[in-house]
């Protein structure tokens, strides 16, 4: 697995930085973009300020805010040199999970064994807009019998655990 450090950590990547609140960077700051982001690197990760996050140049950095946090605002994230994936087109080494009570999907790193059926970030975006739609809506629901919460459950669960397509899933599930 290749290791990141300040040097490579911006190029085709795949991250969840952690919003920090006490953290003042300083006066020497690392680096500042031209989008005004500014970087700080220590021994064990690398500080973000910055009022942009998910696409980043030719990387996805996904924040993990804090309940208060709006799009926009000038915040400081966290992470590990651990914390950062290739986001290499060939490489199996991310998997999808899925809150049905919040109807929310997301794309996780492999961080140790699993038994999650692994897929490529672009996979995992093409998955994710499929599940979104399943979450939100219910038009497409109204051809099963089962109740729809059940119906949604059973469909995204095999959906995100098999190569299978959303389509076939569908058949069989009628």
């Amino acid at each position: 697995m290749k290791q990141y450090n300040k040097t490579n950590f911006f190029k085709h990547t795949f991250c969840e930085f952690k919003q920090i609140e006490n953290f003042e960077f300083p006066e020497d700051t690392n680096y500042k973009s031209k989008s005004e982001s500014m970087y700080f690197y220590t021994k064990e990760g690398v500080y973000r300020k910055s009022n942009h996050w998910g696409r980043v140049a030719n990387c996805r950095w996904k924040l993990i805010a804090n309940e208060d946090y709006k799009n926009q605002q000038i915040v400081i994230g966290f992470a590990k040199w651990a914390d950062f994936y290739s986001i290499n087109s060939t490489e199996k080494i991310f998997f999808i999970t899925v809150n049905f009570e919040e109807k929310t999907a997301n794309i996780q790193p492999k961080k140790e064994e699993t038994n999650n059926l692994l897929i490529t970030l672009n996979e995992a975006q093409q998955k994710i807009k499929q599940i979104s739609i399943l979450l939100k809506e219910t038009k497409w629901a109204s051809y099963f019998e089962d109740d729809i919460d059940i119906t949604r459950y059973k469909v995204i669960t095999e959906f995100i655990n098999t190569n299978k397509t959303l389509q076939q899933i569908k058949r069989e599930q009628k």
